[in-house]
Parts: C-alpha cells; sequence; structure tokens
C-alpha cells in the first residue's frame, strides 16, 4: 500500500470504533463518573491509537493490530471493572444514570466495533500478501 491509497471500509470502522469509544468515555465522564486521573486515560489512549493508526495505515501491514488491541483493553477493562466493583455494570443498566448508561453503551459498540474493523483489516491485508505472492 502507499500513501495514496483508499481507506477500506474495514479500516474506517476500526478508526471510528476507536474515536466512538473515546467519546463514550467522555460522556461518562461529563456524566460525573469518577475516573482515578484527569484526563480520563482512556480518551487520550484512543485518540492517541486513532492517530497512530491513521498514520501507519498506509505503510505497515500489521496496523489492523492497533484498534485491536485498544479495543480488547477497553472491554477487559470493562469486563474486569464489572467483576471487582461493579460500576461497568451498573452504568450499562442505568444504575448511575441515563447519561452514563449511554456513555458505557457508546464506549461498548465503539471498542466492538474498532475490534471487528482491525481484525478485518489484517486479514484482508494477509490475504493481500497471500495473493501477491
Amino acid at each position: 500500500m502507499n500513501a495514496t491509497s483508499p481507506w477500506t471500509r474495514p479500516e474506517v470502522a476500526a478508526v471510528t470504533g476507536l474515536l466512538v469509544s473515546a467519546a463514550g468515555i467522555a460522556t461518562l465522564w461529563a456524566s460525573g463518573i469518577e475516573f482515578p486521573f484527569y484526563p480520563p486515560p482512556g480518551i487520550i489512549m484512543l485518540g492517541t491509537g486513532a492517530v497512530a493508526f491513521t498514520l501507519m495505515r498506509p505503510r505497515l501491514r500489521w496496523a489492523g493490530a492497533v484498534p485491536v488491541a485498544l479495543g480488547l483493553f477497553i472491554q477487559i477493562g470493562f469486563m474486569v471493572e464489572g467483576i471487582v466493583s461493579g460500576t461497568g455494570f451498573a452504568n450499562l443498566t442505568g444504575d448511575a444514570g441515563t447519561g452514563a448508561m449511554i456513555g458505557q453503551i457508546v464506549q461498548q459498540l465503539g471498542a466492538v466495533t474498532a475490534i471487528v474493523g482491525g481484525v478485518v483489516t489484517i486479514r484482508s491485508r494477509a490475504r493481500a500478501t497471500v495473493d501477491a505472492r
């Protein structure tokens, strides 16, 4: 791939998923959910991941691993937090308010979208490499 290659749908889904997940964290934060740091580190990580993926996409075959790793990080963090403290699940069910529920849903949908987009990107690039041989 060269620097002027057009974006594929899975690549768009991957980067959009990262940004949507970051928006979900921002919504959680705005709705009053406490985070251990200011600003919430997830927003910075996902935003940086979206920029890194965008810059690496034309040059590196494995660039799709970035949204997969970050999406899995968000999903695993949600599960661990839900098991340890229950706050993630409380946000999801609306116990912490409507804003927190919306933020949690947006965060999770974005993370899943990033994972799926990244996996499809990796698979299509691997297939293209095999076909080119």
